[in-house]
């Protein structure tokens, strides 16, 4: 699994850090999503996939 974020359409509603906080987290100054592991290990791929579903934006992509 490969984790992909579009930091231009993230609107920094947080939600993929709630549902994953250790693949994504938020820039301090902004909000805005910073992703810290684009390989995350198979334990989190459903928080992952998860975080990916309930982005308001749309902005996390998961490569297979």
């Amino acid at each position: 699994m490969k984790v992909v974020v579009d930091e231009e359409k993230c609107v920094a509603a947080g939600q993929c850090v709630a549902a994953a906080m250790d693949v994504f987290d938020q820039r301090e100054e902004d909000g805005i999503v910073v992703l810290l592991d684009e390989n995350p290990p198979a334990a989190l791929a459903e928080d992952v996939r998860n975080a990916a579903a309930v982005c308001p934006a749309l902005a996390i992509r998961i490569e297979e």
